[in-house]
Parts: C-alpha cells; structure tokens; sequence
C-alpha cells in the first residue's frame, strides 16, 4: 500500500469513526463526564461493542492465518501514569482527544482549545521525553506480555472467551440502564412531539 493510499484510508476511516461518536452522542461534554462519573454509561456501551468487534474479527483472523499480532511492550509505569494523565484531562475538559475532533466538526466553540491545547501537550511531550521521562515511563518494563502467553493458550480462544463475558457485561448493563433513558426523549434526533398552542395537557 503507498503513502497516499494509507493517508486515504486513514482519512476514511476517521470520517466513520467521527460519525459513528456524533450519531451515538458519545462526543458530548455531558455523557463523557457522566461516564467518567459512572453515573451513565453510553460511552462505555459504545467503546464495548467496539472492542467485542475487535476480539471477534482478530480471533478469526488470527486462526485463519489472515493476520499476525504485534503487541507493544509492557510498560506499567507509563500505562498507570499516562492513564491517570489522560482520565483527569477528560473530566476537565469533557473531551478526549478521539471525540475533540467530532466536537469541533459538531460545532462545540470550546473544543478549539482543547484541541490546541493537546497540540502543545504533544509537543511538550516530544521534547521532554527522550531525556526527562524515558527513565520513569520505561521503568517496569516487562516486554511484551500478553494474557494469551501468560495463559498458555491460543489467541482465538482467549479473544472469544472475553469477548463472551464482555457480552454479557454489555447485555447487564444495558438492563439496568437503558440507552434510550440514559441519552432522553430525542435519543433519535427527532424533538419530542409537542402539544398544539393552547392545549390542555393530558391527564394521568
């Protein structure tokens, strides 16, 4: 695949991931922050299926022979660091910088900063690691470490078991907390009917 066509796909790929973030309403400041909350849990229904999808499609890959895996390394200092990082960042802003992106294209003012703002954490990033944080975020270091190899099985099987349970975390979740409560009346973007100008409203 050349530049150009990984560049297209990638461009296409984000489009649909955008879209998929404003039509499930999981790019809104409220439902990110209520979720962080566990107060709702849309976002986390959303991000679950997804990676149920995953699981699925790379066990069978995987045992098929249609892909190989390639797992980063372990590294619990910058995996508990970073994610703390990163958590506290979302429940200020009400962004992550997945949904910022959406956040902008739906016409929230206030994600241009966030936005600039993860630009210059970037930055900073870049030139402060090589010397300052390589040390600490690399401390810890187990290679790359897999539950599959810990287990001693194969991918496929250990994919699909999770993605079973994460099923049925999904499907409990849901029965204690309906989407559709969770999001409102115009969970399907079309405003509630409202009774006529001058009309009684209708008794219990």
């Amino acid at each position: 695949m050349s530049v150009l066509s990984a560049m297209l796909l990638g461009l296409a790929m984000g489009a649909i991931f955008g879209m998929a973030l404003e039509k499930g309403r999981v790019c809104e400041g409220g439902v990110i922050v209520c979720q962080m909350q566990m107060s709702r849990h849309a976002m986390l229904k959303m991000f679950l299926s997804a990676v149920i999808t995953g699981l699925i499609v790379l066990s069978v890959m995987v045992g098929f022979g249609l892909a190989k895996l390639s797992p980063k390394a372990t590294l619990f200092a910058a995996d508990i660091v970073g994610g703390a990082i990163l958590g506290v960042g979302i429940v200020i802003a009400g962004a992550c910088p997945g949904t910022v992106l959406a956040q902008i294209g739906t016409g929230y003012k206030d994600a241009i900063f966030t936005f600039i703002g993860g630009l210059f954490g970037a930055l900073a990033f870049t030139y402060m690691e090589p010397n300052i944080l390589k040390p600490v975020l690399t401390s810890g270091a187990y290679g790359k470490l897999t539950l599959d190899q810990l287990l001693g099985l194969p991918f496929p099987a250990v994919a699909l078991s999770f993605a079973a349970i994460l099923i049925g975390l999904l499907v409990w979740l849901e029965k204690v907390s309906p989407w559709r409560e969770e999001i409102g009346p115009n969970a399907d973007g079309v405003p509630a009917e409202s009774p006529p100008k001058g009309a009684m409203p209708a008794k219990a």
